[in-house]
């Protein structure tokens, strides 16, 4: 039984050196409609996206960045920003330090 399934396969097969069949070499005229597609397809995608790069500006950076730089928590703020918002937290303490010594007497340095 072994022998005559190797009988049958090996008459299906042929060596790569030595092709053979009708059909050897025949190419299908829809294969070459297919690659002419791809290729005009191609073209069509290559121009489609030159087209929408040259719309693009040079550069991305905005002319006036000082509102995004504001709304973005990550931006480190210049020194005379940080200067404005240390002054109210200056106030605040002073305000709590006027407060405690209005209360509490000063402390007398022990001897």
């Amino acid at each position: 039984m072994t022998t005559l399934a190797w009988e049958i396969l090996a008459q299906g097969t042929s060596t790569p050196s030595s092709p053979q069949g009708p059909e050897f070499g025949k190419a299908s005229p829809l294969g070459l409609v297919l690659v002419v597609a791809l290729l005009v397809g191609t073209v069509l995608l290559i121009r489609s996206m030159n087209k929408q790069l040259k719309k693009l500006p040079d550069t991305f950076q905005p002319e006036h960045p000082e509102a995004d730089q504001a709304a973005d928590e990550g931006t480190d703020l210049g020194a005379a920003t940080i200067a404005e918002v240390a002054e109210p937290k200056q106030k605040a303490e002073h305000k709590a330090g006027d407060a405690r010594t209005e209360q509490d007497p000063p402390a007398q340095p022990a001897s």
